[in-house]
């Protein structure tokens, strides 16, 4: 065999025995007559020594081994004198007999360290030295551990794991797809699933009652740090429930991982916040509670004393940070140069101070009495020693989410956004619709699947847009881990939701026949849920990016930099798929 034993494996107890490890050589160092050889592999690090007195031939061959060199060592464990407490194996080393090399290997392109020198580009175009270091490979155990707790979970509650299919058909409502043109059918295309969502549905109808899949998932958009083309749901639905059983269940299942994979005990239930709540205190329907500076509004306070910039506003806001009237005029100002940024958009940025005396001094004292300060002060419950930072703006969710930026940012400033901590919500009520500019309609919020709260349903005819969704998201520090919705099954209402989102019978009865049709043969009430598996993960590893929990990710640009894709297909290839690439002009 090429090891008895692993390089993580071995311990004091195991001194005096004749073992084979194989590995990878992390370093080699000479010292007097002596060579000491770092041997990684998955499991650790062992320390291997060659002593020259014994074999100098073999000494020699150690003393030519290089970085990344595969090999095969055979030797006695003995206690190390000098003990290295930061390893498991810090205790024993191997009195090496033999050594064998199994495959030399080249100087590679960036340090195989925890800590390492390559740059993310470097790295990515080569995965696979990547892979080989303890942070990454970490991630990729965690991600492991996680789903397999998830399936542990949801079998226990009696949910099968049931596979759709990856070729599906295109379903233009929503993000872009990815599609695949189909060689049997000239023309025609398959689509990469961007959900299981109608297919789940399905399995609904057939009397499933409870599905689950670990499951690809597709979608051509811009990336960013949580998102990613193809990426990885945990994707669930379950037949004659309410919105209620559904929170509960993936709540129960979220509190789960926390106590099997971080070992915190969640024991309070959490928050439900309406939408229209975390849009009003946060800005966001993703708020980061692990702080507090909540929202306050300040227009009766504020407008009428001469301030244009606030007396023309529709919406003036503010935040407290605790403790913070030690700011600098410095860093005040770096303070409005970033909320002025492009992708920010705000005007401008007022701040005051309140001092150890309670009066208030503001970058808009001429306009404001000392009695209007302390009221704005007083209201917003800010206190000596605390910073008021406030925003207006001429559209009120505009201006809500540029101070939910600020806030943001004066959470990490202040250390407020500690990843050891975990703030857990969800946030319900959605709107059903909301309006595209670039397509002059309403739009599906979540889907078009998704059920209208009964009592709003009579506004369907009347007032659209006023219409809640029976939709609802896990929040966890800021981040959208998971969502879901009561799906309609009725296939009166789906027809009707068709209608209000501008398709016509025709093209209702193209794109989804097969699923209003479906609704008519007894579909039961259903709902479901999709958590991300990529942010889980990357949530519990206390990462600013999915891409380190994932095995071979792509880059900002959607590209596989190490298999260089996407890339040209040859004519022969495009001739057989009927297809011609026409690109534009440079």
């Amino acid at each position: 065999m090429f090891r008895t034993n692993t390089c993580g494996e071995l311990r004091l107890s195991d001194a005096g025995r004749t073992v084979t490890l194989a590995g990878w050589v992390q370093r080699v160092r000479k010292m007097g007559g002596m060579t000491f050889l770092d041997l990684r592999d998955r499991y650790g690090i062992t320390q291997v020594v060659f002593e020259s007195s014994d074999n100098e031939a073999l000494n020699e061959a150690a003393n030519r081994l290089g970085r990344e060199y595969v090999v095969q060592v055979t030797g006695t464990v003995a206690e190390r004198t000098a003990k290295n407490p930061h390893l498991p194996t810090g205790d024993i080393e191997i009195i090496a007999r033999e050594l064998r090399v199994l495959n030399p290997s080249e100087v590679p392109p960036f340090t195989i360290e925890d800590d390492t020198d390559g740059g993310d580009d470097l790295r990515m175009r080569y995965r696979y030295l990547d892979l080989r270091r303890a942070p990454v490979r970490r991630n990729l155990e965690l991600r492991h551990r996680m789903t397999m707790e998830v399936r542990r979970y949801l079998d226990s509650k009696g949910f099968l794991e049931i596979e759709t299919p990856m070729l599906v058909g295109s379903t233009p409502e929503g993000a872009r797809d990815f599609v695949v043109p189909s060689r049997m059918n000239p023309g025609q295309f398959y689509a990469l699933p961007q959900s299981p969502q109608t297919l789940k549905q399905l399995l609904m109808v057939s009397g499933m009652d409870r599905y689950f899949q670990i499951v690809k998932c597709f979608r051509d958009e811009d990336l960013r740090a949580d998102r990613q083309p193809e990426f990885t749901q945990i994707d669930c639905e379950m037949s004659f429930i309410e919105q209620n059983d559904v929170i509960e269940l993936f709540e129960g299942m979220a509190k789960h991982l926390f106590k099997t994979i971080r070992g915190i005990e969640l024991t309070e239930p959490f928050i439900r916040m309406p939408w229209a709540d975390a849009m009003k205190y946060y800005g966001s329907d993703k708020p980061d509670l692990r702080f507090d500076m909540k929202f306050v509004e300040l227009m009766d306070v504020l407008k009428g004393y001469g301030f244009s910039v606030f007396d023309n506003a529709e919406y003036i806001g503010g935040i407290v940070a605790k403790g913070a009237a030690h700011y600098t005029r410095k860093q005040l100002d770096a303070l409005t140069e970033y909320v002025k940024r492009p992708q920010i958009g705000a005007k401008g940025l007022v701040y005051a101070r309140v001092g150890e005396d309670g009066t208030v001094k503001s970058s808009v004292d001429k306009f404001y009495t000392q009695d209007i300060l302390r009221a704005m002060a007083d209201k917003m419950g800010a206190e000596a020693g605390d910073l008021i930072l406030i925003i207006s703006g001429d559209d009120t969710m505009r201006a809500r989410k540029q101070l939910c930026e600020l806030r943001l940012e004066m959470g990490r400033q202040l250390g407020l956004r500690d990843k050891d901590k975990f703030a857990c919500l969800w946030v319900v009520d959605f709107p059903m619709f909301e309006w595209s500019d670039e397509e002059q309609r309403l739009m599906a919020m979540h889907h078009p699947f998704t059920h209208p709260k009964d009592e709003d349903i009579p506004m369907l005819d009347t007032d659209p847009a006023a219409v809640r969704a029976d939709a609802y998201d896990m929040v966890i520090n800021g981040v959208e881990v998971g969502g879901g919705s009561i799906r309609i099954h009725n296939a009166d209402l789906q027809a009707k939701m068709f209608e209000i989102l501008g398709f016509t019978p025709e093209k209702a009865q193209e794109q989804f026949g097969f699923l209003m049709n479906a609704f008519k043969y007894g579909a039961p009430p259903h709902g479901g849920l999709a958590y991300g598996l990529d942010r889980w993960v990357s949530l519990f590893a206390g990462l600013d990016s999915i891409r380190d929990c994932i095995a071979f990710p792509k880059n900002n640009s959607g590209r596989d930099v190490m298999l260089d894709a996407p890339a040209p297909l040859d004519q022969k290839q495009l001739d057989e798929l009927n297809l011609a690439v026409e690109l534009p002009e440079a």
